[in-house]
């Protein structure tokens, strides 16, 4: 390790912090924040974190939410009772967390060293929040049923968005549910249509199963510890996909993609989706899912309409862009900004 990439390290984790504190959880921001200054090469995790060779941040390796991660999966799972006692719902100081947690780097080093190798994989439900106004608008503009083709859809959460129910300001959207998202919202209302949905799938490199304990266990390990309702509500729409049978496929995003754009959708419009997944990819994947998307915009017509939905990072700090193209014109529109947990939605909406 030398002293410059340690120091790299380190600041990633500050970094994660401050998204961490951005997105309230002040119990996640503050054990990045005694990692970075408190993590040594003492012990093999440590050395592993410290020397970790690709790219720490949360666009890259998240090393630090691997890290987090990891430490929860040791207390959800019951490994370590040593750990869960400084762990929400119980308030220690910064020494007998920091004290606890160096512990468990030694005591369960052989699950840390294999967990961390894994990137972290969330199904954030209140995502579904940005994408319900952007089904709305899809469905008013083409009126067709929809099919839906989720990329990275993990265990299928925001593949179910439509058995949700919703309250954007003073509306409400969707029958009787045990998931109710509630966003704070912004602008204008979206626009009333009938949602039909013909068909769903979604893909995943590493499609989790809603009825697994194991799969369960690790959705939850990732969700920050001290917000209980991201747990609960994650835990409600996983009881809901289990029930259902719903299942991801795994795949390779842009293979799947190519089968699905090949089969013709006459009368319907396919609408492509994916939230905080796409900037994953790696950039030839990417730039190969954009010329293959773009070539069957190409081909969409009036009767077989196309439609991409797109909830992701642009380097802006106001929150992900709620992104809608529409073929057969292919027009991009920001349709309006969410934040990256779905607390919130800016709405614009599709103006003539």
């Amino acid at each position: 390790m030398t002293v410059e990439r340690a120091s790299e390290i380190r600041q990633s984790f500050l970094r994660q912090a401050k998204a961490c504190t951005d997105l309230g959880s002040p119990f996640t921001a503050r054990l990045c924040t005694l990692a970075a200054s408190r993590l040594t090469e003492d012990g093999p995790v440590g050395r592993m974190i410290l020397n970790w060779p690709g790219n720490p941040d949360g666009t890259g390796d998240a090393l630090a939410l691997r890290f987090a991660g990891t430490l929860h999966a040791l207390v959800r799972s019951e490994r370590d009772t040593a750990l869960a006692a400084v762990y929400p719902p119980h308030a220690v100081d910064d020494d007998t967390l920091w004290a606890a947690i160096d512990a468990a780097l030694r005591r369960d080093e052989a699950f840390m060293l294999d967990r961390m190798k894994s990137a972290p994989q969330t199904n954030e439900v209140r995502r579904s929040s940005a994408l319900l106004p952007g089904f709305l608008t899809i469905a008013a503009r083409t009126g067709k049923p929809l099919i839906l083709s989720e990329v990275g859809a993990s265990a299928g959460l925001n593949l179910q968005w439509d058995r949700y129910r919703y309250r954007l300001a003073d509306a409400t959207w969707g029958q009787a549910s045990t998931v109710e998202l509630t966003p704070q919202w912004q602008g204008a209302l979206p626009p009333e249509a009938e949602i039909k949905i013909a068909e769903r799938a979604g893909c995943d490199l590493n499609p989790l199963d809603p009825s697994s304990d194991d799969d369960r266990l690790r959705l939850y390990s990732y969700i920050w510890a001290d917000q209980q309702d991201r747990l609960d509500r994650t835990a409600a729409a996983l009881a809901m996909a289990a029930e259902s049978g719903l299942k991801v496929e795994k795949a390779d995003a842009i293979d799947w993609l190519r089968k699905r754009l090949a089969t013709p959708r006459p009368g319907m419009t396919h609408v492509i989706y994916h939230t905080i997944a796409w900037q994953y990819l790696p950039a030839s994947l990417k730039a190969e899912g954009e010329a293959l998307i773009a070539d069957a915009g190409a081909k969409a017509t009036n009767e077989a309409p196309l439609a991409r939905l797109q909830l992701e990072a642009d380097g802006k700090p106001d929150g992900a862009a709620i992104l809608l193209t529409l073929w057969p014109s292919g027009e991009t529109r920001e349709v309006g900004r969410a934040d990256f947990h779905g607390r919130w939605v800016k709405w614009a909406g599709w103006t003539a």
